[in-house]
């Protein structure tokens, strides 16, 4: 295999066909009514001339369209929108492949969180018997760095169950700003690893520098084209049913340049769409939609990835709430929606809305993991380090989740049923019971050594006077911290530093 494995789901089918055509139709009546407000004038010209009833809103100060999309556009726009996109890798095995009718499903990080949770282990002392020592974590939020996202960079190349990487660190160096953040996030990451590498533009101006970085590294233009080593991720819809001008804008430049971008969209529900799980995926997917509707316009045949990142309000101060379970059926049924119209799938798992890592972590975590991959989609983000909803990324928590996704992997395996896997066990039954002791476990060693069995979770606690678990999660990211750096290759960085302006000396 050429690509990374991913995982190949059954799909678990929320929504039966009925249900799907139903959130269809009721998602074209919303592109007709009331349609989608539009802030960017190029894009409404683009509309208008494609045949949708465009109207300016006097409301806004002339700055704003009322867009309806009639359904024949989007048909129109589903023929020309790739059913593949690949993306590439600077490790072509690390190279990622999106069928839009397949549901494999790949893990990666997410999303640019303000904080980083810095973790140390401290003894305590008991107040009433200074005798009695107990070791546990001491958690440390700090703002995060390009020194902090290149330790996640490096920490992502070695997790075997992370498959692609999205910046994880919202860089606040006092030398970041808005001209040069985005050389700086790409060649931090670039520099730290060989997977695949997706982000948001934050100055458009600075997509062309991007662009010629990742042409460098894949060894030209078009090189970069079977290639592409990065891709781009645009929050195109302002809920409720709003395109803005500035993530407008970042859609359709990397769509003139041909790269894959993620056509994202995250309204909350209860606040910004309705709290229904059929309301909420019924205008998200609208939403998606009329921005696909747009690139296939614009640029027909532009590699598109459908973007659906639901969240659910919490009722008492509105901030969001991925613990929920209705997180979960969100997600799921905007991942059969992108099956629906065949198109690769971008969707969220793996938040907590605890603050530090412990059981809410864990539970609010694998529960988001396990539902959501069971749903098939391609690109799984948020799913390693993420607390206290997206704020704050937590190294030890990455590699916790690491291993939960292993885990998450395996119970997805295939069963072996085959005439000879049958005849086999077959044979060993009735040794066993020929047996005077009738076990097992001289057969299950045999499959132990053959890595067909999980051995053990290697985080596993058996202290009282420790949190084991988070000691072990320590040692091991500072264990991969040691290990050396795989850098871009020498003439290869060396280019990329004469020639792309706004690197900062420190990543030298």
């Amino acid at each position: 295999m050429d690509f990374r494995e991913g995982v190949v789901v059954n799909p678990y089918l929320r929504l039966n066909d009925e249900e799907i055509n139903r959130i269809h139709k009721a998602s074209m009546e919303i592109l007709e009514d009331p349609g989608v407000l539009v802030f960017h004038e190029e894009a409404a010209k683009y509309f208008e001339e494609a045949g949708a009833e465009v109207t300016k809103v006097p409301e806004e100060g002339d700055k704003a369209w009322s867009v309806k999309i009639p359904e024949t556009l989007l048909e129109k726009a589903l023929k020309t929108a790739p059913k593949k996109v690949v993306l590439g890798a600077r490790d072509p095995k690390n190279k990622l492949v999106l069928d839009g009718n397949k549901p494999r499903a790949y893990f990666g990080s997410g999303s640019e969180t303000n904080y980083i949770l810095e973790i140390s282990m401290d003894t305590y002392v008991k107040k009433d018997d200074p005798e009695t020592t107990a070791v546990f974590p001491t958690f440390k939020r700090k703002r995060g760095t390009l020194k902090d996202l290149c330790e996640s960079a490096r920490l992502g190349e070695n997790f075997e169950n992370l498959d692609f990487f999205i910046r994880n660190v919202n860089i606040q160096d006092p030398e970041i700003t808005n001209e040069n953040k985005d050389v700086n996030k790409f060649f931090a990451c670039l520099d730290n690893m060989t997977k695949h590498v997706l982000a948001g533009i934050t100055d458009v101006r600075q997509l062309d520098n991007v662009i010629k970085m990742a042409e460098i590294i894949a060894g030209g233009k078009e090189a970069v084209k079977e290639n592409p080593v990065v891709s781009f991720i645009s929050c195109v819809t302002k809920s409720p049913l709003q395109l803005t001008e500035e993530s407008t804008t970042n859609l359709l430049e990397v769509n003139k340049r041909g790269f894959p971008i993620v056509i994202s969209s995250s309204p909350q529900g209860g606040s910004t769409a309705p709290i229904d799980e059929i309301g909420i995926v019924s205008q998200i997917n609208a939403e998606i939609l009329s921005a696909v509707v747009l690139s296939q316009i614009a640029n027909p045949g532009s590699p598109v990835i459908y973007g659906s990142v639901p969240v659910r309000a919490r009722m008492d101060n509105l901030h969001d709430m991925y613990g929920a379970p209705e997180f979960s059926q969100y997600n799921m049924s905007c991942i059969q929606m992108a099956r629906f119209y065949g198109l690769p799938c971008y969707s969220s798992a793996g938040v907590s809305d605890a603050k530090t890592p412990g059981i809410q972590a864990s539970v609010e975590k694998m529960l988001s993991h396990l539902c959501v991959s069971q749903g098939g989609p391609h690109l799984l983000h948020y799913s390693f380090g993420l607390l206290e909803e997206t704020q704050t990324f937590c190294p030890e928590q990455a590699v916790l989740d690491n291993a939960h996704i292993g885990m998450i992997k395996r119970v997805y395996r295939e069963p072996n049923v085959t005439d000879e896997s049958i005849e086999d066990n077959l044979k060993i039954i009735r040794k066993v019971m020929k047996s005077p002791y009738r076990i097992y476990a001289k057969y299950a060693r045999k499959q132990l050594h053959k890595g067909d069995l999980y051995l053990e979770y290697s985080f596993e606690s058996d202290r009282e006077d420790m949190d084991e678990t988070m000691a072990k999660a320590k040692e091991e990211k500072e264990r991969i911290l040691s290990l050396p750096v795989k850098r871009l290759p020498e003439d290869v960085r060396n280019k990329i530093l004469e020639e792309i302006p706004g690197i900062l000396e420190k990543l030298h």
